[in-house]
């Protein structure tokens, strides 16, 4: 199965860092977020990737197309050109680069890769977002389900202290950022059937808006709960926690060896 990421977007929020590069670029650890994704879905099998470009889709080429050479020791001939491979730790990947255009919306970048799809169920998430979720158990729960697809529901960390106030404002409890106000949110990772690909019309289609309300209106949507860690990097805020979880040897989303 395929595995699609979305990495095309402008990242206006995180204009610190996406002014140089594409925000699946942006480093965490020394290593691009969209290279951590990978890293989740390769853990569980998954070395098909298709990335969909779009804004300084060409940093992206140039990242993979070196990729093997930076993971190896060489021996170069610079009279000949010839280059010997002593070691290399490249990961089994295959990543086709689609570049899906700068204005591109997030559907029209998916529908774009119809042909690389070939009518076959594939993966999908953002280039932006890590988690420790089960991959095999979201396909299993997709499977079983028998819908068109099936979006990882998660519930965010909040950003405040949440106070109990009981009459008189006196304070009953205090809970530090807790996890959302009960309700789940779309935390990318679906699992897709190539039907999902007929809610699309053209580029200028959001996929979060008109198809997957109307999937969801088809009764063809199904969620598959994520109780664990999750967190997208929106914000320089959320990327300097992601560094301090990984500098600190506290990377939730860290399941491979």
């Amino acid at each position: 199965m395929k595995v699609l990421i979305l990495a095309g977007g402008l990242g206006t929020r995180l204009s610190e860092e996406t002014t140089i590069v594409p925000k699946p670029l942006v480093e965490i650890g020394n290593k691009p977020i969209l290279w951590h994704i990978m890293k989740c879905y390769s853990h569980y099998g998954f070395n098909d990737f298709v990335i969909l470009l779009g804004y300084k889709g060409y940093s992206i080429k140039e990242f993979f197309a070196n990729y093997f050479l930076h993971q190896s020791d060489v021996t170069i001939d610079l009279s000949t050109g010839k280059i010997d491979i002593h070691k290399n730790d490249s990961e089994p990947w295959k990543v086709t680069l689609l570049d899906t255009g700068e204005q591109t919306m997030t559907g029209g970048r998916i529908k774009r890769a119809a042909s690389i799809i070939n009518n076959e169920p594939f993966m999908l998430t953002y280039g932006d977002g890590v988690a420790d979720i089960d991959i095999s158990k979201l396909v299993q729960a997709h499977e079983a389900g028998k819908k068109l697809i099936t979006m990882t529901s998660v519930q965010p960390e909040g950003r405040f202290g949440a106070l109990d106030i009981a009459e008189g404002n006196v304070v009953t409890s205090f809970r530090e950022k807790p996890k959302g106000d009960g309700s789940w949110i779309n935390g990318g990772f679906f699992v897709c059937q190539p039907g999902v690909l007929n809610y699309i019309v053209n580029d200028t289609i959001v996929f979060e808006k008109e198809p997957l309300e109307n999937l969801a209106s088809d009764t063809q949507l199904m969620t598959y709960k994520h109780e664990g860690f999750w967190k997208c990097m929106d914000t320089l805020r959320d990327k300097t926690q992601l560094n301090e979880m990984w500098n600190s040897g506290n990377a939730k989303w860290k399941i491979w060896k």
